[in-house]
């Protein structure tokens, strides 16, 4: 594996940059710009070998995209209660469309990407509370869409249909700590992608890179409030794949102070 100096790393982003059209190397896999990027590089997957490595993140995103990166996964509170699996599966879940065919007939799920913007069409959002220095998840079912009401009706009869009893919720600090320690420094890295028609082969020309130092938890919280970060929840019966938070494109320099571009 190749060890950098954040200096040779920096001139090494420019030569792959000057390689123009480069083949994705990890044909098939949704991760494939990370990972070929980390190829190029010869690096073992997001393990940056340069000094105080634990202090940077390498970021790898195609241009022009509609998916979310993934910033980092974390539970809500009360912790003790295990919020999703124990609240809002059972008594605010709905039936998995695989029920009684890959799963289990009783199979249920909750999956709701929310932020602080709007109310998701099952009623919920994120509320920042400044004052008391929490994040916040919301039910309102007034805010329901009509189409939801077979299953609004069996939340009536589960819980009923007031705000959540408790909330869940990020207390600033934990969160802070737990962002800051994730994303503290990151090489934010861009590229153009095309694909060719006849092989399905897909290529990169990683062509921007930025240097973002010094998280912003301000930011962070401005962004989450404005629905640029979400928060999504991905549970079903036989499995809850975690609670991540998720940035919007082009959103990566609004968490930090600094800001440094290299290509």
């Amino acid at each position: 594996m190749n060890i950098y100096i954040k200096e040779k790393l920096i001139a090494k982003f420019k030569e792959i940059a000057d390689l123009g059209w480069i083949e994705n190397r990890r044909f098939g896999n949704h991760g494939g710009i990370g990972n070929t990027l980390e190829d190029l590089l010869g690096i073992e997957e997001n393990n940056l070998p340069i000094p105080n490595a634990a202090e940077w993140e390498l970021k790898a995103q195609k241009k022009n995209t509609l998916s979310l990166t993934t910033l980092f996964h974390s539970e809500p509170s009360p912790r003790a209660i295990k919020f999703v699996p124990s609240v809002l599966l059972p008594k605010y879940g709905w039936e998995h469309q695989n029920a009684g065919i890959k799963y289990p007939e009783t199979e249920m799920s909750f999956r709701q990407t929310i932020h602080g913007r709007s109310y998701s069409d099952r009623g919920f959002t994120v509320i920042i509370d400044r004052k008391n220095e929490k994040i916040l998840i919301s039910f309102n079912s007034k805010k329901v869409d009509e189409r939801h009401s077979e299953w609004l009706e069996n939340v009536k009869i589960n819980v009923g249909l007031n705000e959540l009893n408790p909330q869940p919720y990020w207390g600033f600090d934990d969160l802070r700590h737990k962002a800051g320690t994730k994303l503290l420094n990151t090489f934010y890295v861009q590229a153009d992608v095309k694909k060719d028609k006849k092989t399905k082969k897909e290529y990169y020309h990683y062509n921007k890179v930025l240097m973002l130092q010094k998280f912003n938890f301000k930011g962070f919280l401005k962004c989450l409030e404005e629905g640029n970060i979400l928060v999504d929840f991905d549970a079903r019966t036989g499995h809850n794949h975690g609670t991540k938070f998720r940035l919007r494109q082009n959103h990566f320099p609004d968490l930090y102070e600094k800001i440094t571009e290299i290509i």
